[in-house]
């Protein structure tokens, strides 16, 4: 899609965290009033027909538009978060990433299988969270699972996508 006032908006920082990286920092759209529409307007557009019923956010930055879709398309919403984050009791998925391992959770009660999820987030690098929550959210067993990012990263060489089924749906605003 590339919506030029979003990539207008995007802002790049070089070498952070670390040199050689190129950090796609989304704040700076979700502090415009007006990239907010576009990308809530656009998503929506994207997800109307599908029937989603939850909107699972992976942490922290997935929180803020899928709260404001959810809005918009009538679901409810699902925090994908840090382990000890969540009070209620919860359903684990361990994962490794580039520079070790981690632990996501949802909370155990927060999916049935009648539920169509749309699970979202920022940013598609390597596709490691996401697939984890992916295969966290599996669990559940729902009717139909999407996936969604605000911007996915190709310019350096990484394939996010193929961490993913080839069957899986999986939309982004913004490629870079």
């Amino acid at each position: 899609m590339n919506n030029k006032t979003l990539m207008d908006n995007l802002r790049c920082i070089p070498d952070f965290p670390q040199k050689g990286i190129n950090f796609r920092d989304v704040t700076t759209l979700f502090k415009s009033p007006e990239c907010l529409n576009i990308m809530v307007d656009e998503l929506y557009e994207m997800y109307k027909n599908k029937g989603i019923t939850k909107i699972v956010g992976i942490e922290s930055r997935g929180f803020v538009l899928s709260s404001a879709l959810a809005v918009r398309l009538g679901a409810g919403v699902v925090l994908c978060r840090k382990p000890g984050k969540l009070p209620a009791e919860t359903v684990k998925e361990n994962y490794t990433k580039e520079y070790g391992s981690d632990t996501i959770e949802i909370h155990k009660d927060a999916i049935s299988s009648e539920d169509v999820v749309l699970l979202h987030d920022d940013l598609l690098a390597t596709g490691g969270t996401m697939r984890a929550a992916y295969n966290l959210v599996k669990k559940f067993n729902p009717k139909e699972i999407l996936v969604n990012f605000i911007i996915e990263i190709t310019d350096e060489g990484l394939h996010g996508r193929d961490a993913f089924e080839k069957d899986t749906e999986v939309t982004t605003l913004i490629t870079v």
